[in-house]
């Protein structure tokens, strides 16, 4: 299957940069809490569950490095 020209690819979801982009936008639009806007996001798009594992995910990430 051909991509699309103009068109980017995503960053691989639960790699946080995905979280990072969104964060910085809201924060560009004024958002005064822009992480926890960010993760409500999440929670509405992917549900709790889930968005609570890519959250550990990222937390062990962390800490690794």
């Amino acid at each position: 299957m051909a991509r699309r020209k103009g068109r980017a690819r995503k960053p691989k979801l639960g790699s946080g940069k995905r979280f990072a982009a969104l964060s910085r936008s809201l924060k560009a639009r004024g958002a005064r809490n822009p992480k926890a806007l960010a993760a409500a996001i999440g929670r509405k798009k992917y549900g709790a569950k889930k968005m609570a594992a890519m959250s550990a995910a990222g937390r062990r990430r962390a800490r690794r490095r």
